[in-house]
This record gives structure tokens, sequence and C-alpha cells, in this order.
């Protein structure tokens, strides 16, 4: 079988850790890192490209499905993306506990210039602020559609920039705004000020495993119940520490993997 992973190292650690569990349980997997962004990896999922692979139940309801109505729950945003995901032929399998949501960031010294706590005080801006993140943010509500449509930012600048490249941008003053993960290595490290997100449009964005039926069919109860247990093991924190060593101690993400299911009994 063959396993996808979109573009960004957290997404290759996961591959690795899913790959890595479903081989000690006999299964013979190839893993495909850095297909694309979400509708790129879905379009492989659908032709058969791939079988399955990580996903965000958030993702899958803003980008996926285009549905801009807002879970009042991580449960909530879980049935309603297995709902979506059945009727496209994939079946959505456990949620983990760890979730990486996209959010804003700036330096301490620029939000105590201008009092930024939440996306609410972003309109002040005006046009003097630029904002760094992937080019996909541009178009997706969970990004530049809804900061304009909830929160009412209409002047931002925004410059694209590939997953990490936001942080460089920072420290060189070409932007004062950066689209993170809540997962990202870089903020154990401190250094930067989360901005809230009250109205919640970055949504519920917890770990889980899409996979074609047909696949989950073929492959039999071990294939699911493999996924599940590495899904189960899985806390913001742990996703963190290993992104921390992948991205900034230049580990590499098999590696890294191998380290954590060994030391979660999963290898």
């Amino acid at each position: 079988m063959t396993l996808g992973t979109k573009d960004f190292p957290e997404q290759f650690i996961l591959g690795q850790l899913y790959a890595q569990a479903l081989r000690v349980k006999g299964f013979s997997v190839t893993l495909r890192n850095d297909i694309g962004a979400s509708e790129v990896v879905q379009r492989d999922l659908a032709a058969g490209k791939i079988d399955g692979y990580p996903e965000y139940t958030g993702t899958i309801l803003s980008v996926l499905a285009r549905d801009s109505r807002r879970p009042t729950s991580a449960n909530e945003a879980y049935a309603r993306a297995a709902a979506y995901v059945r009727k496209h032929g994939s079946v959505l399998l456990a949620m983990a506990p760890a979730t990486d949501t996209n959010v804003l960031i700036t330096k301490p010294a620029y939000a105590a210039q201008h009092g930024l706590g939440s996306l609410a005080d972003l309109p002040r801006l005006g046009s003097s602020a630029m904002l760094a993140g992937p080019p996909e943010f541009r178009t997706r509500f969970a990004g530049l559609i809804g900061l304009r449509h909830v929160y009412g930012v209409t002047d931002i600048g925004f410059m694209p920039a590939p997953i990490g490249g936001q942080y460089r941008a920072l420290q060189e003053g070409r932007a004062q705004l950066g689209v993170a993960f809540t997962t990202d290595g870089q903020l154990s490290q401190g250094g930067y000020t989360l901005l809230d997100d009250p109205e919640n449009i970055f949504g519920f964005q917890n770990v889980t495993f899409v996979v074609r039926q047909d696949v989950l069919a073929r492959e039999g109860p071990a294939f699911a119940q493999t996924i599940n247990a590495v899904s189960a093991k899985l806390s913001t924190q742990a996703l963190r520490v290993m992104n921390a060593a992948v991205v900034l101690d230049q580990q590499s993400p098999a590696a890294v993997a191998r380290q954590f299911l060994g030391a979660s009994g999963l290898a």
C-alpha cells in the first residue's frame, strides 16, 4: 500500500509514524512524502495514487468540504468531517488527542506597540502590516477569508511563504505577523506572542487519518487498529517536541518517529 503526506515537516513525521507502525505489524508500505496541500493529496487519494494519509479534522471541513459553519466542539468537527469523507468513498479513522491549529504570531515588542492580543485587534493595523503564511492561506476560510468576514481584516498585506519561512520573514522584518501551527517546534523556544482566536475561525484541528473504503476492506481490521493505536498516543506536546527535533535539531523524521514509537510501546 502507499501512504502519502502533505508538504510540511509535521506531516513527514506523521507519515513515518503510521508507516513504521504498519510495517511492524507486517504490512508492506510505501511512503510518498511532500505531495502538496490538502486539495492535491485528496485528488491523489481519489485517483488511487495513494491509499491513505494523515489529515486534520478542521481542514477537512474548511478546505475540502468548504464548510464555513464553525463547529462547537472537537467531537462535532470529527463527526462532520467523517460524514464528508464517507460521501467521497473514504473513512476517517480515530481522532488523536493532538491538535495542530493555525495561530497568528508576532514579536512581543510589536504586539505591545500595537496592543495586539487577539485577531479582533488586527483591523487597527490597516495596511501597515504584512502577514507571512503559506499560499493556500489566502483562499481559505481558516485564513484570509475568515479574517475578512469574521474579524473585518481587509487591508493587511499578505506575503506567500513556504512552511517555516514565516519565522525567517518575522526575524528579518519583512513581515510583522506570521501564520504558525500550534505544534511548531519553534514555539517551544518562546520569543513570540500568539494571538487569540475568540471566534474560532481556525477551528478544531485534531490529527486523524483518511483511508479509502476499498483499502480498509482489503487490508482487514489490523490496519485500522494499528493506525488508531498510534493516534491514541499523540498529544499536542508530543508533536511539538517531535517537530522541534526535526526542524530545529535537524534529526530525520524517520529517526524521530522510530524513537517515539519505541518509547510508546508501538515498535
